[in-house]
């Protein structure tokens, strides 16, 4: 319901084939933050592994979609959520990170239909230990016609999110996805 604030990060939606495909990564073992699912994650150049990305200072490649791996008793693990400092082995970290996949994201405040069209950014990387989902929002104070993380393209059309609601929830697309050539040569 978007009247009440309940983020829980940037959920893939649909794709414009109508195909939502997962793709394989790593995380390095041992690695000391915490990654929800649905969080927005790039490429860490230094190793080549998964890693939060933050909003506004790095460009996006996907959202995490889950993580297996085999844990020092030997037994093979599958979760939504890679705890901070978890230490494994064959370790694959899966993300949906095609440039043209429309997720949908919780406004940490109201979404108008004239915002359809604006850029924004999400707000700081936080997520449900229990659950294990992403509590990223769209930053609607940011909301407007300047270049940031995100770009919303509609509104959710659920029976119970109405524009204007409290914390209305978005569809949106990677504005800043590292897949974008001008966007990885301005950084």
């Amino acid at each position: 319901m978007s009247s009440v604030a309940s983020p829980f990060g940037l959920k893939p939606a649909f794709h414009p084939s109508g195909i939502l495909r997962q793709q394989a990564s790593t995380i390095i073992s041992g690695f000391g933050t915490a990654i929800f699912q649905f969080s927005p994650v790039r490429i860490d150049d230094a190793t080549g592994a998964l890693v939060p990305a933050v909003a506004g200072a790095e460009n996006v490649l996907g959202v995490f979609a889950g993580v297996e791996f085999t844990g020092t008793d030997g037994r093979r693990r599958v979760g939504n959520q890679w705890e901070a400092n978890q230490v494994g082995t064959d370790i694959v970290a899966y993300y949906v990170g095609d440039p043209m996949t429309i997720y949908e994201i919780q406004g940490d405040g109201s979404i108008l239909q004239a915002n359809v069209g604006d850029f924004a950014d999400y707000t700081a990387l936080a997520g449900n230990t229990t659950t294990g989902l992403s509590s990223v929002a769209l930053a609607t104070a940011g909301l407007g016609n300047v270049a940031a993380t995100l770009r919303v393209v509609g509104i959710n059309p659920a029976p119970d999110n109405v524009v204007g609601d409290a914390f209305t929830i978005a569809q949106v697309q990677i504005a800043e996805h590292a897949y974008n050539l001008y966007d990885v040569l301005k950084t």
